[in-house]
């Protein structure tokens, strides 16, 4: 009994603990509970619509960020469906083609009634490895996303041509600028052009 004691006291701390962390846990969690209970209720729709708009709103809380940055094969066919590049090593003449995942966009009212509008654009700049620009171009990429809801499914396909460089490594920086905010955030994608 007095083994059972001593777990009851643990669960009743743990129990006790999780409660306090529960009271400050924010809009996110108290939107994941409420989308379990409807969930639980047959109401997955509106589960689904109320964690997505949680989602949503908290992304207008995060700071302007890349969430992932990959150089793939081909152009994706939609948002995280790419197939990843092996290595980033190029031969020679052979372009670059980056997905990227941009985080925390800034939505605002559009011109079409009742929709809402994301604008970024991106510029890039070529370095070598000292850190010295050795190429570069504003306003290389403009998005602009419109729809219904604060989309946070998006991602750019981005394709440079690096035909004439000499063999060596480089990199190769991306600023992703948002238009609505003025925000901006970067991410860097090392690679190597091969020899012949």
């Amino acid at each position: 009994m007095v083994k059972h004691m001593g777990l009851l006291a643990l669960l009743t701390a743990a129990a006790a603990l999780s409660t306090g962390l529960a009271v400050q846990a924010g809009p996110l969690a108290e939107a994941a509970a409420q989308a379990e209970k409807l969930a639980a209720s047959g109401d997955a729709a509106k589960a689904h619509d109320l964690l997505r708009q949680a989602m949503s709103d908290f992304s207008q809380t995060l700071p302007l960020a890349i969430g992932r940055a990959v150089f793939v094969t081909k152009a994706p066919a939609g948002y995280a469906m790419y197939d990843p590049r092996e290595g980033s090593v190029f031969k020679e003449g052979e372009s670059l083609i980056s997905y990227i995942e941009p985080i925390g966009l800034t939505w605002k009212e559009s011109a079409t009634k009742g929709q809402l509008e994301s604008h970024f654009t991106v510029d890039f700049d070529i370095l070598n490895p000292k850190g010295d620009v050795l190429a570069g171009q504003k306003a290389f990429g403009d998005f602009t996303f419109t729809g219904h809801l604060r989309n946070q499914e998006i991602y750019s396909t981005l394709t440079i041509d690096v035909s004439g460089a000499p063999a060596g490594d480089y990199v190769l920086r991306f600023h992703f600028n948002d238009v609505n905010s003025g925000k901006s955030a970067s991410v860097d994608q090392p690679f190597k052009i091969a020899g012949p």
